[in-house]
């Protein structure tokens, strides 16, 4: 089969190029058609119930909506676990599925789940399902406001309920029109409603009561349909329009009849266009603006959409009003493209290293250029592989890709083909005919053919492990690992078809056989080392030994992360205000914020999203504001050579000036990234679970306290559970039935001072407005009005008195009560949260553990659980510490059917813990943690470490079959193999040394990876070189005495 091959690429040599550049030409067609993101989208597959219960205490949502809605979740196939959070007026419990499932099979079965408790719970509350989103789809987001001295059509300026219209009614339904979006969100400004307030004294004095009111406009805003009339001249449809359209004819709607006259609206109330009472709010530059968010479809493309969004963005423009600007605050794509920007650099650089590094050996010039070749064409087949498979071009997928590992096989085969070229001419003494020189081909490739292609296998082999994670880490790694595959058979393929039917067509002229000067030079060197490691091999195999122990020992106290952090170029912020902050105040304290911030020379824009936005996919109460800082291009800094984290504390200690507020740091995708994987934004969450949400609080503070203390700890925070300031008003029932009043009248008369009673819609054009009944300011602003407020009394009990203060019937108190409850899994729990700054997250953690174990002793029926990133580093760790040996056992069994002996393949392997230790070496010396991408490259390395022994032992076998004794065998083989060893690790290292010192976007998650890479080929090259020949003469001259003396 192998020998057809050769055979068949080598005699129908065109035949091969030219399905060689076909194949290319569909790989660049492909190219197109790559979806290109910053990172891999590691959402799990989650959905998020929200219903709103204005009025409700974090209690009541509790107890009415969020246990309901949990406990119906139970039992669905599939489901890992609930999460959910109570507060005031919200229930979100998130759904968290098995990875693989489908998310609209999971949204079904969670519908038809919702509808049978639809009627378990309260009047009015409906569920709703978040948006089909990604967590990191939050990919664009604009801002809407009014230039400086814009002016509307009647003359006034535009307010933030104008600008809010605008985005409901013009911009959001044309951007929901963008392919790939699922949702915008808005936050900020108000909606606009039209209020009807009644003045209680004047109601008094015609007798009337609010429900009067609010029956009066419900019976008289519709309009009816009666039928159709059929007559001589054709059909007549029937209908009675009588909905109202202006404020005016909700003035003049009639509510009652009094000496005859007709009572109408304007009579006993204010009609006016008021503000709701709102969630949330947002601020841009210091001003409060209108924002809106672009939602990506789970699994769409987000750098095609954000563009596609921009695009639209400039349309939606034209359709605005004069002198009211939409303008984009944050930009996904702008990410996305630095980070793609840092992989090209790397792949580029270490494409063009390789290309230098093949011709220098080599010194033939087409025999180089051919076998770059094979970079841009397994290149190309792996962005097949990827197109066809799903997988997105980012950081991980494609950061994993060495050209230097790509081009190994094709290196082996060029470089015997070119060897045994040299030395047919030298010795017919002419240039070779063309069937002598196709002969030779064939030959000098199927005598490299098992090594080239074992090697190839190795490396693929070594990504395997890479498959078995899952959940969060195995959407990190497992497209990097596929890359690699695809890549690595692509380079197969063309290694044993193309490149020797290139080498039969291009290589004509003289090939010399001998060396050129950048070997000889390097053979100088090397033949003395040699002869030393020939003549002392216990020494030299001791020295190895040696080595690997130290370092071994050195791995225990390195510290681990799950991903170093991505540097995404922008700050997030959270303020924290007391609790029970209400929202205008909050957005007083945001502004004079922004100013501070935007002080600061290297940020360029700030805005902020405060309180909860309308589709309530990420709920905040109104005293916490997500802060953006976007920062400018570092070359425009004043000082370009301030690093991220000194920016960060100079930002730190101007906030701190702005009294009332606490700060977290952190980044856009880095703070969504955190939430997703844990459901807090943080690196450790510590997890309290119980009943009591006092003793919860109790302990809660108690960890908060020992975690503060742990070193390289910061922005500890215990979520804020208490302190939501509640005025109550609790009917007297007493004195309430001595005058025929019910709790609902007193609840009704209240609800509609305070909160407001939705009686209708009123209609302009195509938009749609609430049409409210509620009391003036003067009622709801002030604690003590309320005991005044009238309460109507039942006519038929007594009819001399029509009405009540309400402070007679109920008492008016002010408590505070809790602020929000969180659970999981049908578990009440509190959350510690902390950032680890300046040390590895695993020694953080095991710290933790032991503080908490030794200090923190919680009552029976309560217990501990640590989550956060640090999840994610154990289970992966986990899985690897399992899946690795099994590799390595595979790899060695290759070995074995190659080879055939025990001996040589235990021989090969031991070059496996040496390029180890070049690994832990190097990133000792650079002074990096041990996390999953060093991991990554430790795999690849023992690839690498097998390929060079299988190279120069398979050579060494074959001259001693050949009838060389031991010590010449050996020799002879390593000397004449030193140039395929040299390139192939010279090559392999050279392709990550970019990475390794590239400080680009997103370059932080590629350094570890590839440090480990270089360093460890450094030290495997030279254990193939000195240590591989020593160990060969110890193991095999043992076993050669013995035979001999048997023999006598």
């Amino acid at each position: 089969m192998i020998n057809w091959i050769v055979s068949f690429a080598v005699k129908r040599r065109m035949l091969v190029l030219a399905l060689t550049f076909l194949f290319a030409g569909f790989g660049v067609y492909n190219i197109q058609n790559l979806a290109v993101d910053a990172v891999p989208d590691i959402t799990n597959v989650q959905v998020q119930i929200n219903t709103k219960a204005p009025g409700f205490t974090p209690l009541e949502v509790e107890q009415r909506i969020t246990y309901l809605v949990e406990t119906a979740m139970a039992g669905i196939p599939k489901l890992d676990y609930t999460r959910s959070l109570s507060r005031y007026g919200l229930s979100q419990v998130t759904v968290i599925f098995d990875e693989g499932t489908d998310i609209y099979w999971a949204r079904q079965q969670i519908g038809e789940r919702i509808q049978s408790i639809r009627s378990d719970l309260p009047n009015n509350v409906e569920p709703n399902l978040g948006p089909i989103a990604s967590g990191l789809g939050e990919i664009f987001t604009y801002s809407v406001h009014a230039a400086a001295n814009a002016l509307k059509e009647d003359g006034t300026a535009y307010n933030a309920e104008d600008l809010r219209t605008l985005q409901d009614w013009v911009i959001r339904p044309q951007l929901l029109k963008v392919k790939g979006v699922t949702e915008i969100n808005s936050q900020g400004g108000f909606e606009r409603q039209y209020q009807v307030a009644p003045v209680p004294e004047k109601l008094i004095a015609y007798k009337l009561t609010i429900s009067d009111v609010i029956s009066a406009l419900e019976v008289n805003n519709s309009n009816r349909g009666a039928g159709y009339i059929e007559r001589f001249d054709g059909q007549y449809l029937v209908r009675s329009p009588g909905q109202l359209k202006t404020l005016e004819d909700i003035a003049n709607t009639v509510v009652a009849k009094r000496d005859d006259a007709p009572v109408r609206i304007k009579d006993v109330a204010n009609v006016l266009l008021g503000k709701e009472l709102r969630t949330g709010a947002a601020t841009y530059n210091g001003e409060e603006t209108v924002l809106g968010t672009a939602m990506m479809l789970i699994g769409e493309n987000s750098r095609v959409v954000a563009k596609a969004m921009a695009d639209k963005l400039v349309d939606v423009q034209k359709s605005l009003p004069a002198g009211v600007i939409v303008e984009a605050v944050y930009d996904r794509t702008t990410l996305v493209d630095k980070t793609i920007a840092t992989v090209q650099t790397n792949l580029f650089e270490g494409a063009v290293l390789v290309i230098v590094v093949l011709l220098l050996l080599l010194g033939n010039v087409t025999g180089a250029l051919i076998t770059a070749m094979v970079i841009p064409l397994s290149m190309l087949f792996a962005v097949t592989g990827m197109v066809g498979n799903r997988v997105s071009g980012n950081l991980m997928s494609l950061g994993a890709i060495d050209f230097g590992l790509i081009v190994d096989g094709a290196v082996i085969v060029v470089e015997n083909c070119l060897r045994q070229l040299g030395v047919a001419q030298h010795k017919h003494g002419r240039l070779l005919t063309l069937n002598e020189r196709l002969n030779v081909v064939t030959a000098a490739t199927k005598e490299v053919f098992t090594p080239a292609v074992f090697g190839i296998v190795i490396i693929m082999l070594v990504y395997l492990p890479l498959f078995a994670l899952s959940g969060v880490e195995g959407k990190m790694f497992q497209p990097m690992a596929f890359t690699v595959v695809a890549a690595l058979i692509g380079a197969l393929i063309f290694g044993v078809t193309f490149v020797p039917a290139a080498i039969a067509v291009f290589v004509r002229g003289k090939v010399n056989e001998t060396e050129n000067a950048v070997m000889r030079g390097v053979k100088k060197v090397y033949k003395p080392l040699l002869g030393i490691s020939l003549k002392l091999p216990w020494l030299m195999v001791g020295i190895a030994t040696a080595l690997v122990l130290v370092l071994g020992f050195k791995v225990k106290n390195m510290g681990a992360e799950f991903l170093p952090q991505l540097d995404e170029g922008d700050i997030a912020m959270h303020a924290l205000r007391i609790t029970g902050t209400g929202i205008e105040q909050s957005v007083q304290m945001q502004k004079e914020l922004e100013q501070a911030i935007l002080k600061q020379p290297e940020v360029a824009n700030v805005f902020s999203k405060i309180g909860t936005a309308d589709v309530a996919s990420d709920p905040m109460p109104p005293n916490v504001a997500d802060t953006f800082l976007m920062l400018k291009p570092q070359k425009q800094w004043p000082n370009p050579a301030l690093t991220k984290e000194e920016l960060v504390q100079q930002i730190r200690t101007r906030v701190n000036d702005v009294p009332g507020n606490n700060y977290e740091f952190t980044q856009p995708i880095e703070m969504r990234f955190n939430e997703l994987i844990a459901g807090v934004r943080a690196d450790v969450a510590l997890r309290i679970y119980g009943d009591d949400l006092s003793v919860l609080k109790e302990f809660g503070e108690k960890a908060t306290g020992l975690m503060r203390n742990i070193a390289g700890a910061t922005d500890v925070r215990l979520e804020q559970m208490e302190g939501l300031p509640t005025l109550s008003v609790t009917p007297m029932r007493d004195h309430m039935a001595l005058l025929g009043l019910s709790v609902n009248d007193i609840q009704q008369t209240l609800a509609a001072a305070v909160g407001g009673v939705q009686t209708g819609l009123i209609f302009e054009g195509d938009k749609r407005f609430s049409l409210l009944v509620r009391l003036d300011r003067r009622w709801s602003s002030d604690v003590s009005a309320l005991a005044r407020l009238p309460v109507a009394l039942p006519k038929d009990s007594n009819p001399e008195l029509a009405f009540v203060p309400l402070g007679e019937v109920a008492t008016i108190s002010i408590e505070k009560g809790p602020n929000q409850i969180n659970r999981e899994s049908g578990k009440r729990n509190v959350v510690v949260t902390a950032n680890v700054e300046g040390r590895d997250l695993a020694s953080f953690v095991s710290d933790a553990q032991a503080s908490m174990n030794e200090s923190l002793n919680l009552p029976s029926g309560y217990w501990l659980e640590y989550g956060g990133t640090f999840e994610q580093l154990q289970s992966a760790s986990k899985r690897l510490s399992l899946v690795v040996p099994v590799t390595l056992l595979l790899i060695f069994g290759l070995l074995y059917s190659a080879f055939g002996s025990l001996r040589d393949s235990l021989i090969i392997f031991s070059g496996v813990p040496l390029a180890l230790t070049g690994g832990v070496l190097a990133l000792l010396l650079r002074d990096m943690p041990l996390s999953i991408s060093a991991g990554v490259g430790f795999i690849a390395l023992s690839g690498v470490a097998v390929l060079n022994g299988v190279v120069m032992l398979s050579f060494i076998k074959q001259l001693r079959s050949d009838g060389l004794s031991l010590f010449d065998a050996i020799h002879s083989g390593a000397l004449q193999r030193l140039r395929p060893v040299l390139m192939t690790a010279l090559v392999a290292s050279l392709g990550f040394i970019p990475m390794a010192l590239n400080s680009g976007t997103g370059s932080e998650v590629q350094k570890p990876l590839a440090t480990v890479v270089v360093g460890g080929i450094i030290s495997s090259t030279l254990l193939t070189l000195l240590i591989l020949p020593a160990l060969y003469k110890l193991v095999h001259s043992k076993f050669t005495k013995k035979a001999e003396a048997e023999l006598a």
